[in-house]
């Protein structure tokens, strides 16, 4: 291949993508969110949205009291207006107001609480349906003396009236509340604000130039640029199935470039039996992602569900499974040192307290620094489910995972320590409560750390009908075919709706499906059937890809040698083209741009190599 010559190919600068306003008019998201405890709460976000009164300057208008109890309006030193609840008998005395919502909208909220006494005490938003059910749209950690924000939302299934109030487990303590906000978007608009987003934050304008040696530019150069490597990772579970499978292995590695082992690496799989090793199929399948240019998260040092600990760990106590876990920690981490991008070291430590209780308190935090010191290479991460999957689930909620993450990293000689936010994302039936899950990494995205969806998968239909092999056996004949189908076209949905709010969300770095051919054990969330042709999941995964990714196909550049284009960031080749001159190749780097988001461009050089 030739350099093009008598001319020369010149990267001029990028152009930050700008955020910009709502198209067709719609409300912009406000992405705002805090788990500080402010002196004074934040105005209503959206004004108050479709609640009334929402910063209560007229007293206690249109809200009403719910359970036990008493409300009345309050002021606080510098003359703000709250609403309080008191002389309470039960976890939901408090206060409550009716709104009317449209099935199918979606309902961002945010709220400012305190408790009249004590700290750290889980206060929430409850939603109450029509037809009774209490639900969870999210909750804080509240205080007295401060007040500390609230952020969620729900999912419209139905229309009509619904009743929010809040709750917190003691009723001794008084409920204080302000700035209350209820915020509807339709699914078109939250699609549009998803696009914007994704414009912004995952794609870069790059304005290119083709000269004449003199610097004059040079019209009608045909420039092509193909994408071999995406910026964002995109990833998917691997299990041992892929040693043994040819078909596997194609269809993996033609999509993806980023893995995780779904056992492989687990203490359970490497030490069956106390003292033999055996790191067999993990270094094979290490050895595979590395031909492949697949990057690894290592998945897991350690677990804290007792269930899962290899059988002779279970009953270990004290100095000899402190010892044992010495060894593992030491073992797994310096066998694959330099191999690994992340290492889940304490897996769902939010849920479970194995190490805790056996070693202490400050195990995880311990553990963090030592793989660290043995490997300084992978991200440390925290890996916890619920987090963004079920708002009903106050262990794993945003704010206690934000308050553990931040707890492990400052724990002395952790200063420095890059740790992450592994959110695994293994959502239920149903649709996907976006404005919760949003809400959720907002809140996480304050602590600055990288955020990946860690082992995202998604059940196929209600109850016992939770996987796509259980499906078809669960009904008979034209019933099964049909009622199948329709599930497994709502999962598909639902799986579509997960990936695109997490690529949209500016915060998130990087997403790993538990999913894979069914010919690998994949029955919850399958994307290509026993003989590799892709289901309706794997028609999204791939509709995703190929969506998420640039190719500019021979344009042209104008009378100034310009051509200027919009590309996703990833490296690329590139080729040029002139009657007057031979063709020319070579690669470009598109990445994030740094500094000031806000600016409409800025000088940028970007890498170019010319073969």
């Amino acid at each position: 291949m030739k350099r093009f010559s008598g001319y020369y190919f010149l990267i001029v600068w990028c152009i930050f993508m700008c955020s910009g306003h709502g198209k067709d008019g719609f409300l912009p998201y406000d992405s705002s969110a805090t788990t500080q405890c402010l002196e004074e709460p934040w105005k209503p976000l959206y004004g108050g949205g479709i609640i009334s009164n929402p910063d209560f300057n007229l007293g206690i208008s249109g809200w009403s009291a719910f359970g036990h109890g008493t409300i009345q309006p309050r002021l606080s030193k510098r003359g703000n207006k709250f609403i309080t609840a008191r002389s309470r008998a039960h976890p939901r005395d408090s206060f409550s107001q009716k709104v009317q919502i449209i099935e199918g909208n979606l309902y961002a909220f945010s709220a400012w609480v305190q408790v009249s006494s004590g700290k750290d005490q889980a206060v929430a938003v409850v939603f109450r349906t029509h037809d009774d059910n209490f639900v969870r749209g999210g909750d804080t950690l509240a205080s007295h003396g401060c007040w500390s924000m609230i952020k969620g939302g729900i999912a419209a299934n139905y229309s009509g009236s619904i009743e929010l109030l809040f709750e917190t487990a003691d009723p001794s303590v008084e409920i204080w509340a302000d700035s209350v906000s209820l915020q509807p978007f339709t699914k078109q608009e939250w699609k549009s604000q998803q696009d914007l987003s994704i414009e912004k934050n995952r794609k870069r304008r790059v304005r290119l130039q083709v000269t004449r040696r003199n610097g004059t530019g040079l019209e009608g150069a045909k420039v092509s640029i193909k994408q071999v490597r995406a910026g964002f990772p995109l990833g998917c579970g691997m299990n041992y199935h892929i040693l043994e499978s040819e078909p596997y292995q194609r269809w993996f590695a033609s999509r993806f470039q980023v893995t995780t082992f779904t056992n492989e690496m687990k203490w359970y799989s490497t030490e069956k039996r106390r003292g033999l090793e055996n790191y067999t199929t993990a270094d094979a399948m290490v050895q595979f992602a590395k031909e492949h240019n697949i990057s690894i998260r290592g998945h897991n040092i350690f677990w804290d569900d007792k269930k899962y600990q290899p059988h002779w760990v279970k009953n270990l106590a004290g100095d000899e499974l402190r010892a044992a876990a010495e060894r593992r920690i030491n073992s797994v981490t310096t066998r694959y040192a330099g191999d690994l991008i992340h290492w889940d070291c304490m897996n769902e430590n939010l849920h479970y307290r194995f190490y805790e209780d056996n070693l202490g308190e400050n195990v995880t935090s311990e553990y963090f620094h030592k793989a660290h010191e043995l490997d300084p290479k992978p991200v440390i991460f925290m890996n916890e489910y619920n987090t963004l999957e079920y708002s009903g689930d106050e262990v794993a909620g945003p704010v206690n995972y934000k308050k553990k993450i931040v707890e492990i990293l400052s724990f002395p000689g952790n200063e420095e320590l890059m740790g992450g936010i592994g959110l695994e994302g293994h959502f239920g039936a149903g649709p996907i409560n976006l404005p919760y899950m949003r809400a959720g990494l907002d809140i996480l995205a304050t602590t600055g750390l990288p955020i990946w969806l860690t082992e995202v998968s998604v059940a196929v239909g209600e109850d016992q009908v939770t996987d796509q092999a259980t499906c078809f056996v669960s009904f008979t004949g034209v019933t099964a075919l049909l009622a199948c189908s329709d599930l497994i076209k709502q999962q598909a949905q639902h799986l579509e709706d997960v990936l695109r709010e997490a690529y949209a969300h500016p915060a998130v770095q990087g997403i790993v499906m538990f999913s894979g051919p069914a010919a690998a054990g994949f029955n919850e969330t399958t994307l290509v059937d026993l003989d590799f042709d892709n289901t309706a999941n794997g028609d999204v995964v791939d509709k995703l890809i190929a969506e998420w990714r640039s190719d500019v196909g021979g344009d042209v550049t104008d009378s100034d040698g310009l051509l200027e284009t919009a590309l996703f960031h990833g490296e690329y080749e590139v080729a040029v083209t002139h009657p007057d001159a031979d063709k020319s190749y070579g690669s470009l780097r598109v990445v994030a741009a740094d500094g000031d988001e806000g600016a409409d461009m800025e000088e940028a050089p970007l890498t170019l190599d010319w073969h």
